[in-house]
């Protein structure tokens, strides 16, 4: 219950000039600064000279609120007058009879006080009810009321001439606090200009070194294009005339002369490899590594790579074999690039393994109509710091082994690349002295505009949804189940999404911005730093907070959304404004 400190009945302006005094002794003893004790005096003295000029009279009522609760100084201002007919009008400052003022001395009294309520009819009076928060102290004494209404008894009328001077000392107050908050506003808009012509200094060069590296990666990939093609010739005609020369075609050669043939005809055939996988990167990081799909048996492949596999065999140790899991149906995509993907995958593992087995398995997973392979091997393993290391380019792990049989250093970040451009990845599992295991993971149809040119357009609109926790994905499909016209794929990984944008064109992306591979923030730059996909519109969940520099670093997003706020509504909302849509959730075909 709250406890009353002082009631006053006010009839004149003596009367409110005393109210005004007790209100800054209450505020005072009550542990206000002088400036706040100003502003609860200013608003009483507002309210009351309201109160007088509409109603002749008035009665004022100072309160606590009680310990245990928000504790704060409540000052309740009544009257007998006619009422306010327009409240709302009054509060807001509207003045209803010119000349008046009325209705301004409340909206002062609102912005001194942190609580502000008026009731009041026609005919019926008005009462004024004003609040301010106490300020915390940590040594309130238990007899506060005691000694508010100890205060407010002993305040005595004094002498106008008194009284306004020391009004106009709290004028003075009031105004050096508020010219030094001007100062520090003025100083703090300074701060921030420098600080944004920074950022925008930042983002420029940013932007000039993106356009920089962009620039270089381009003529990267032009030179080793171009290098490539010329080094293909002369390197095809050195196969040739080894060829001849073990042939024996022109006449027999001393033994000598074969091995040194032999050893020339090696180096080259290593050349040739590493200028093969290097075109291959340049077209894969140009964009212009076609995919061409065929429909294919799985049978059918295995046997075409165990055929080109059978000349690397040198070692009687190494047994290998393949196995098809389950059920096996046929495949739709490039049948060549997943037999280099495997063909580079069972290179390295017959590179690295001196005796024991090598098992390539297939299994198809009907459920998320993905096939997996996977290449075993029992050979010398790849320590975890490597692990991340061995699919960039140029990098090889150091061993006894990899002296005797060194590779391009292409073939694993090539196989990678590969692999997210038909919509797949690649995950590793490895252990020192225990072998390795490649897997690569694929969909078993993948779906190309040159696939069906003559198909008509599809009503449909496509959403990839990106998102390396299942759960999401699946309250993602359950929150777009009651669209209809929607056809929602998914992704695993940043990579696997990239390559699924790539493939599919998507009308909509929904990103997470938490991923193993590559974050949200990277994946969403290489969206737009695509001219082909940079027209896709990307809506953002992360159950990260939203705050401003996560907001900045996902400004290219359409949207940004917090995932445990996530509902049917707010997912369909930011839906509407990249994609029309029906108030009953349909999706509109043009």
């Amino acid at each position: 219950m709250s406890s009353l400190i002082h009631r006053q009945d006010i009839a004149n302006d003596r009367d409110l000039v005393q109210a005004r005094a007790r209100a800054m002794a209450i505020a005072a003893e009550l542990g206000f600064p002088v400036r706040e004790q100003t502003q609860i005096a200013a608003a009483l003295s507002e309210i009351g000279r309201n109160a007088l000029i509409h109603a002749g009279s008035g009665e004022i009522q100072f309160t606590l609120e009680p310990e245990g609760s928000p504790r704060r100084l409540t000052m309740r201002i009544t009257d007998q007058g006619p009422g306010i007919p327009d409240v709302e009008s009054a509060q807001v400052g509207i003045r209803r009879e010119p000349g008046t003022g009325r209705g301004m001395g409340m909206v002062a009294a609102q912005r001194l006080v942190d609580r502000f309520r008026i009731e009041s009819a026609p005919g019926r009076g008005t009462a004024v009810e004003m609040a301010k928060d106490l300020p915390a102290r940590a040594d309130a004494p238990k007899d506060i009321v005691d000694r508010a209404q100890s205060a407010a008894r002993n305040v005595r009328t004094e002498d106008p001439i008194r009284i306004m001077q020391v009004q106009n000392r709290e004028l003075l107050t009031s105004l050096a606090a508020e010219r030094e908050r001007q100062e520090d506003l003025k100083r703090l808009n300074q701060e921030l200009e420098e600080t944004n012509r920074g950022v925008v200094a930042l983002y420029a060069e940013l932007d000039e070194k993106a356009e920089y590296l962009r620039r270089a990666s381009d003529l990267k990939s032009r030179f080793l294009s171009h290098m490539s093609h010329e080094f293909r010739t002369p390197l095809s005609s050195i196969l040739a005339l080894s060829r001849l020369l073990l042939d024996q075609v022109d006449g027999p050669l001393m033994p000598e002369q074969q091995k040194q043939v032999t050893y020339i005809r090696k180096s080259a055939e290593g050349l040739l490899e590493l200028i093969n996988d290097l075109l291959d990167i340049a077209k894969v990081e140009a964009g212009k590594l076609t995919v061409n799909c065929t429909t294919f048996a799985l049978a059918d492949m295995f046997g075409g790579l165990r055929g080109a596999l059978r000349p690397l065999m040198t070692r009687e140790t190494v047994n290998i074999t393949f196995e098809q899991k389950g059920e096996s149906p046929p495949l739709h995509t490039d049948e060549g690039k997943v037999a280099q993907i495997l063909r580079n995958f069972i290179a390295n593992a017959i590179r690295f393994t001196e005796a024991g087995s090598i098992e390539v398995v297939s299994f198809f997973h009907a459920d998320r109509d993905l096939y997996e392979f996977a290449v075993s091997d029992s050979g010398i393993g790849i320590a975890p710091a490597d692990q991340t290391m061995i699919f960039e380019e140029f990098s090889q792990v150091e061993g006894a082994l990899q002296h005797e049989s060194r590779g391009t250093g292409l073939g694993l970040p090539l196989s990678r690349q590969l692999a997210e451009l038909l919509g797949g990845h690649i995950q590793l599992r490895s252990e020192l002295g225990k072998g390795s295991t490649f897997t690569l993971w694929i969909p078993r149809s993948l779906e190309t505009q040159a696939d069906e040119p003559d198909q008509a357009p599809s009503n449909h609109r496509k959403i990839l949804v990106i998102d390396d926790e299942d759960t999401f994905r699946y309250i993602i499909r359950q929150l777009l189940g009651g669209i209809e016209g929607l056809k929602v794929s998914e992704a695993r990984t940043g990579i696997e999404g990239i390559a699924r944008a790539r493939q599919e064109r998507p009308d909509v992306i929904i990103l997470d911005v938490l991923m193993p591979d590559r974050g949200g923030q990277e994946v969403l730059r290489i969206l737009k730093a695509d001219p082909e996909m940079k027209g896709i519109p990307v809506l953002v969940t992360t159950s990260l907070p939203l705050s401003e520099r996560l907001l900045a670093e996902l400004r290219e997003a359409n949207s940004v959304m917090a995932k445990q706020n996530l509902s049917s509504e707010s997912l369909r909302a930011a839906l509407s404004q990249v994609i029309p849509v029906t108030a009953a959730g349909e999706i509109r075909h043009a």
